[in-house]
C-alpha cells in the first residue's frame, strides 16, 4: 500500500551536512506517522527522528538533537531528515518507515510499530 524510495546518502566529512529524503507512494501517506532509523556495522537498529502525520510533534534521539531536523511535505508526499554537525558515528545505512493511519499525535520510537520500510541509503562521515 505504501512504497518508500530514500535518497541522499553519501560520503561527507565530520562537521557536513547532509539532506536524505524518503520518497512515499498511496493513499494514506498524508495520515501516516513517519520514522527515521539507522544501523551501524555491528550495530543494531536504533531510532533517530519521529514526526506526526500533521507535522506538529517532532521527536528526536538524544545524540542527534541539536543537529538533526525531521519535516515532512505531505503535497509531495515526501519526509526529510537534514543533517548538520554530521560526526563519524553518525555512520550507518539510514531507513525510513511509516505507519499508516496514524492518529493526531501519534509517533513511535519503536520499529516494530511501523508498517512499511524503505531500502535504505548509507551515510558515511569520514575524513
Amino acid at each position: 500500500q505504501v512504497q518508500l524510495v530514500e535518497s541522499g546518502g553519501g560520503l561527507v566529512q565530520p562537521g557536513g551536512s547532509l539532506r536524505l529524503s524518503c520518497a512515499a507512494s498511496g493513499r494514506t501517506f498524508s495520515r501516516s506517522s513517519m520514522g527515521w532509523f539507522r544501523q551501524a556495522p555491528g550495530k543494531e537498529r536504533e531510532f533517530v527522528a519521529a514526526i506526526t502525520w500533521n507535522g506538529d510533534i517532532t521527536d528526536y534521539t538524544d545524540p542527534v538533537k541539536g543537529r538533526f531536523t525531521i519535516s515532512r511535505d505531505n503535497a509531495k508526499n515526501t519526509v526529510y531528515l537534514q543533517m548538520n554537525s554530521l560526526k563519524p558515528e553518525d555512520t550507518a545505512v539510514y531507513q525510513c518507515a511509516a505507519r499508516i493511519l496514524a492518529n493526531s499525535g501519534w509517533y513511535s520510537r519503536n520499529s516494530f510499530d511501523y508498517h512499511y520500510w524503505g531500502q535504505g541509503t548509507q551515510v558515511t562521515v569520514s575524513s
